[in-house]
């Protein structure tokens, strides 16, 4: 399999921190069972201000990446406003999938 690195970035508006704990238990369900398959390598909220945050797959597709968050509790009950995913081309340090000497 021909993996990629992706990125996930939540956005959240006000009120973020608030939100989540109602759907962390359903969420961090979701991100164990992606981390359990090896997709999930690391996740995390944004700090200072907290309104977000991102994740990072390896993965072949985009697709995973979407249909993650298509079926994470903070996306479908709005705790999440926007999420994009981006290709990430790793080149440095432990586990870079692109490394250059």
């Amino acid at each position: 399999m021909d993996d990629k690195h992706w990125l996930l970035f939540y956005e959240a508006d006000d009120g973020y921190a608030e939100r989540r704990p109602k759907h962390r238990a359903a969420h961090l369900d979701l991100v164990r069972a992606a981390a359990a398959r090896g997709e999930l390598l690391l996740a995390g909220p944004l700090n200072a201000p907290m309104d977000g945050s991102v994740l990072l797959f390896r993965a072949a597709t985009r697709e995973t990446v979407e249909a993650f968050a298509k079926a994470d509790p903070y996306v479908i009950h709005g705790v999440v406003q926007r999420w994009r995913v981006r290709e990430w081309t790793t080149v440095m340090g432990p586990g870079a999938l692109f490394p250059v000497e």
